[in-house]
């Protein structure tokens, strides 16, 4: 990226904005130095360095102090500002940018000067190769873009804290490179090093979120109960519904209005606490974790000044500027006042927590302590603490740069707003905020779609969506209204998830494109089938208000095994054909309509579908084994199952059971209604007795 004139504002307590101009000039070690001098009391300093495939830039600023009169720090909102002149203009750009203070969503900027306020990650295309920025989120300092003109980038840096008088932070990472998937990792790998936390790889995805949950939140919402529960539990039952794992949301605190006073739950809603619940419904043979609920701060509002809590938490708790009573931002004492916590809901049967509200770090602690600083000393002391839960947290309304860059170890995030059941159009928004914010969280995070519900009039969009998300699938039915065949193309039998190997992407020509203008959107991902090799998944979504034409390829899946030739098969009309990578699939699709391919490698003349009832039944393939005379293949578990052939079979056998006159057949696509069991099966498919 090469650069042209710089300007740095300046916002001071006291004092007017001031504007300077830098002087480019070149530095050692690759390095390119901008300096703004006011002729007074301000030094600031921009430093570029080029790293390889791509350049870093960090703003040293510092004002003078007098030794007794007053002096004029800078100001807690918008001190600091950098516009940098682009010499090359990108082709496209794609924003994702913070249209609340915890979550970000696309937006599709044609000149710098339409670049979203706070803007926390730029992809940049250009005729030779992709760009990927991150502002900085640093020590004290976060950075977020703002408009520019149409060839400045603008950049600005806050604290939320007035008076500092001194800087030294990262004001942006730049990555670029030929494949747009490898720039935004190398990207996020040099971010996640900086910051000095765990990339996706080292995370560990807690057991239960790789099976079917149900969450209170849209069944009760804060009207929660043990009763409730109990009653939802019994419909499970009655059902069928493999659920694993429930989670308590907002209700079952003890607070008064938006203060939490008690660590227990509230005694009217739940008179004998957690433990004789969680303990009864274990016994039950099927649901084996409790999840809760809260805020980063306790509750909303934070703790109750006064109560028991207060004071018996003292030595872990501060009060604010602004009259909160909320966990101190230090580590140990985070990690003190979770710690006491998540102890009490161990011993009453819990096993992990979802954690609200992080991204209010800064209008927790604005004017006390810099927004940066405070968030990592919070999620330091806050995943200490969790070890009791083998760090089993859901990190949620925290899509901020300050707590995204900040979570030392834990696994799973939120990618999107909440599930408006009643809103209108909720699911298109829904869509876009996962589908282009999993684009760079899952760099870091296992990525959570939040929960659905089954009997909602976009139920089997957001089950197809949950099945290509490659994350935790949960949802928040009211009593009564569960309908397990929306759940069923989900999961195994005991509740697992079929779930793919990454976050649900989509190809990178789709990445700078408004699906809301283009009509059409793909997300695709991957996973193993056979044992050896991967296959893939593509889901298409029409978010246009008319019919639409598209296509569907192998090279849609970039990180697809194989180069030869494919099986292209779809999976709600039950055809197959087979092509080349670079071969593709025209078809329609209806207005709001959705659609769902399997791709699978095709070096032979056939392959096993796994399980034809489940979105994702590929996974289900434990091993394959062909000859020149038929293939063979033991899949997970016993159910509706298929294979594709372009050789028809002398025999099919399951188990060893003669099973070809239970066959049906449609063009190249073989299917066999079973009923479903744990039991794994063997099937044999022989062309040539």
């Amino acid at each position: 990226m090469e650069t042209g004139k710089a300007v740095l504002k300046v916002r001071r307590q006291k004092r007017d904005k001031v504007e300077l101009t830098g002087e480019k000039h070149t530095l050692e070690d690759r390095k390119t130095g901008y300096h703004f001098l006011d002729g007074n009391d301000i030094d600031g300093r921009l430093i570029l360095e080029d790293t390889p495939g791509g350049r870093t830039a960090r703003l040293i600023l510092e004002i003078s102090n007098t030794a007794v009169e007053e002096n004029a720090g800078l100001e807690m909102e918008r001190p600091v500002a950098v516009d940098l002149e682009i010499v090359e203009k990108p082709e496209k750009m794609t924003a994702l940018y913070l249209f609340s203070d915890w979550w970000t969503r696309p937006a599709f900027p044609a000149d710098f000067d339409e670049i979203p306020p706070r803007t926390q990650v730029l992809f940049l295309k250009y005729p030779d190769r992709y760009g990927c920025l991150i502002p900085g989120a640093g020590e004290s300092f976060k950075t977020c873009l703002v408009p520019g003109g149409k060839s400045v980038l603008s950049m600005e840096m806050t604290a939320y804290t007035g008076g500092i008088n001194r800087l030294d932070e990262p004001a942006f990472i730049l990555t670029e490179d030929r494949d747009f998937f490898r720039a935004v990792e190398r990207a996020f790998a040099q971010a996640a090093e900086s910051g000095g936390i765990r990339r996706k790889a080292e995370r560990r995805l807690p057991r239960m979120f790789r099976y079917l949950g149900w969450c209170t939140w849209d069944a009760f919402y804060t009207e929660v109960s043990e009763e409730k529960i109990r009653e939802k539990i019994r419909e499970f039952e009655e059902k069928e519904v493999p659920v694993r794992w429930i989670m308590i949301d907002d209700g079952w605190l003890s607070v008064k209005g938006s203060r939490l006073c008690d660590f227990a739950p509230d005694q009217k809603k739940f008179p004998d606490g957690f433990a004789k619940l969680t303990e009864e419904i274990r016994s039950r043979d099927g649901i084996s974790w409790f999840g809760v609920w809260h805020a980063l701060g306790g509750y909303w509002g934070g703790i109750l000044p006064e109560s028991s809590l207060d004071k018996e938490e003292a030595p872990h708790l501060c009060r604010t500027p602004n009259g909160k009573v909320l966990p101190r931002p230090q580590a140990e004492a985070a990690y003190g006042f979770y710690r006491d916590w998540y102890r009490l809901l161990r011993k009453e049967g819990i096993d992990f927590v979802k954690v609200d509200g992080q991204s209010a770090v800064k209008n927790y602690y604005e004017n006390m302590i810099p927004v940066c600083r405070a968030a990592r000393e919070l999620h330091a002391g806050l995943e200490g603490a969790a070890a009791c839960f083998d760090g089993a947290v859901l990190n949620c309304m925290g899509m901020a740069a300050e707590n995204l860059l900040a979570r030392p170890a834990t696994a799973v995030s939120r990618s999107s707003d909440d599930f408006f059941p009643e809103r209108e159009d909720g699911f298109s928004g829904h869509l876009l905020q996962n589908a282009y914010n999993t684009l760079y969280q899952d760099e870091l995070y296992y990525c959570d779609w939040d929960m659905f519900w089954t009997d909602h009039r976009d139920s089997r969009k957001h089950s197809l969506l949950r099945a290509v998300s490659g994350g935790p699938v949960y949802f928040s039915d009211r009593t009564g209204s569960t309908m397990p065949e929306v759940l069923k193309p989900l999961v195994y039998v005991d509740g697992e998830i079929l779930m793919m190997d990454r976050g649900a992407k989509m190809p990178a020509d789709c990445v700078f494109s408004d699906p809301a203008k283009s009509g059409v959107l793909k997300l695709t991902n991957v996973g193993a089938c056979g044992g050896e090799k991967r296959g893939g998944g593509i889901a298409v979504y029409n978010l246009s208000g008319q019919k639409q034409a598209y296509t569907v390829s192998p090279s849609d899946i970039a990180d697809i095994d194989g180069s030869g030739q494919y099986w292209i098969y779809d999976y709600f009309s039950r055809n197959a054909v087979v092509c080349k990578r670079h071969e593709a699939v025209r078809a329609e699709i209806e207005e709001e309509g959705y659609a769902w391919y399997q791709i699978l490698c095709g070096d032979g003349p056939g392959t096993f579908l796994g399980l034809t009832g489940k979105y994702a039944g590929f996974l289900a393939v434990e091993s394959m084994f062909m000859t020149e005379r038929g293939m063979t293949a033991v899949v997970r578990e016993q159910g509706s199952t298929g294979f594709l052939s372009l050789r028809e079979p002398a025999a099919v056998r399951c188990n060893g059971r003669d099973v070809l006159k239970d066959v049906e057949r449609n063009g190249c696509v073989y299917t066999l209604e079973l009923e479903e069991k744990k039991n794994k099966m063997m099937l044999e498919v022989v062309w040539e007795e």
